[in-house]
C-alpha cells in the first residue's frame, strides 16, 4: 500500500518505471544483446531533449497557456550561426558559444516583447516567431556544411565507462536547475506564478520580471542544445531541430510536471526523455512499420500521462 500511495503522489516516478519497463521488453526480445548499448545510446540522445525540456518546464509551470514553440527554430538558428563563426576551429570554439547564446537571449527577449507589448498569447507569439526565427537561419546558414571543432566533437561524443560525459554533465546540470527550482526565490516564484498569478502579484512577486526571466531561459537552453548538437552530429542543419517540437513539450509532461501550472519535476525530465527514446528503439526492434510506431508511441505516452494525472495541484 505504501509503494501505490508513492506512486500515486509521485507522478514522475512513472516516467522512470516506464523507462524501466520498456528497456526490459526490449532486452527480453533481444536476449540481452546489446542492452548496454541501447542505454548508452539512450543516454547520448535524451541529453539534448532534457536540455530543452528543462527550459520548456520553467515555462509551462508558469500556468496554463504558456509554452515556448520557438524552441526547433532557435536550435537550428544558434547551431548554425555558431558554426559558421567557429568555422572549423578550436580557437573560435568560446566565441561561437557566446554567439550562440547570444542568440538565445535575442530569441528569448523578443518573445516576451510579442507576450507582453503586443499582447499576443504565448503559444501563438512563440509560434509566430519561430517562423521568423527559421527564415533567419535558412538566409544565413544556406548551403551550410561545416564540421563542428575537433574539441566540440570530442566532447559531445566522449564516454567514461560506457556513460557519455556530456550526459553526465546534464545530470550535473539538472541537480543544480532542480535546487533553482525548488530552492531560490526565482524558482518558488515560478511556481507561485503558476498556481495563481494574482496571488503571486499580490504577495509582492514581480510577475512580468519572473516571465521575461522564464522565456530568456527556455530560449538560452534551446540555444545551448543547438550548439551541442551541431558538435554531436557532425555540424549543423536547418531541420536539426525539428523533432523537439512535440518532445520537449511531451517530457515535461510525463516527468510530473502539470500542464495547468504550479508543479514540476526536473528528475522526471529525465526518465521521460529516456523513455521516450527507449520506447521507439523498442519499437523498432519489434520491427513495427514508422505508421503502427507513431500510433503505438502516441498511445502509450497518452496512457502513461493518464496515469500519472493523478497529481494535479489543487487550484
Amino acid at each position: 500500500m505504501t509503494l501505490v500511495k508513492t506512486l500515486s503522489q509521485k507522478a514522475w516516478i512513472w516516467s522512470f518505471l516506464g523507462m524501466f519497463l520498456v528497456w526490459l521488453a526490449t532486452a527480453v526480445y533481444t536476449g540481452g544483446k546489446g542492452s548496454a548499448d541501447v542505454i548508452t545510446a539512450a543516454l547520448s540522445f535524451a541529453t539534448f531533449t532534457v536540455i530543452v525540456g528543462i527550459g520548456q518546464m520553467f515555462v509551462i509551470t508558469t500556468g496554463p497557456g504558456n509554452v515556448d514553440l520557438s524552441i526547433p527554430s532557435t536550435i537550428s538558428l544558434s547551431g548554425a550561426v555558431a558554426m559558421k563563426i567557429m568555422d572549423g576551429s578550436n580557437a573560435m570554439l568560446a566565441i561561437g558559444l557566446l554567439v550562440s547564446l547570444g542568440c538565445g537571449l535575442v530569441v528569448g527577449m523578443f518573445n516576451y516583447m510579442l507576450i507582453r507589448v503586443l499582447r499576443i498569447p504565448p503559444i501563438i507569439a512563440t509560434l509566430s516567431s519561430s517562423f521568423l526565427i527559421l527564415s533567419s537561419a535558412i538566409a544565413y546558414g544556406r548551403g551550410l556544411k561545416i564540421k563542428p571543432p575537433p574539441l566540440l566533437a570530442e566532447f559531445t561524443t566522449a564516454q567514461v565507462l560506457g556513460v557519455p560525459v556530456l550526459a553526465i554533465v546534464i545530470i550535473l546540470f539538472a541537480i543544480v536547475m532542480s535546487v533553482v527550482l525548488n530552492r531560490t526565490l526565482y524558482g518558488r516564484s515560478v511556481l507561485a506564478i503558476g498556481q495563481s498569478m494574482r496571488a503571486a502579484w499580490l504577495a509582492g512577486i514581480n510577475v512580468e520580471r519572473i516571465r521575461f526571466m522564464t522565456y530568456v531561459l527556455s530560449a538560452l537552453l534551446a540555444a545551448l542544445c543547438g550548439f551541442l548538437l551541431s558538435g554531436f552530429s557532425g555540424g549543423a542543419s536547418l531541420n536539426m531541430g525539428q523533432e523537439y517540437l512535440l518532445a520537449s513539450i511531451a517530457v515535461v509532461v510525463i516527468g510530473g510536471t502539470s500542464v495547468a501550472g504550479g508543479k514540476a519535476n526536473v528528475p522526471g525530465i529525465w526518465g521521460a526523455a529516456m523513455f521516450m527514446f527507449l520506447l521507439v528503439t523498442m519499437l523498432n526492434t519489434f520491427g513495427a512499420s514508422a505508421g503502427i510506431r507513431l500510433i503505438l508511441t502516441g498511445l502509450i505516452i497518452v496512457a502513461v500521462i493518464t496515469i500519472a494525472g493523478g497529481d494535479e495541484p489543487q487550484r
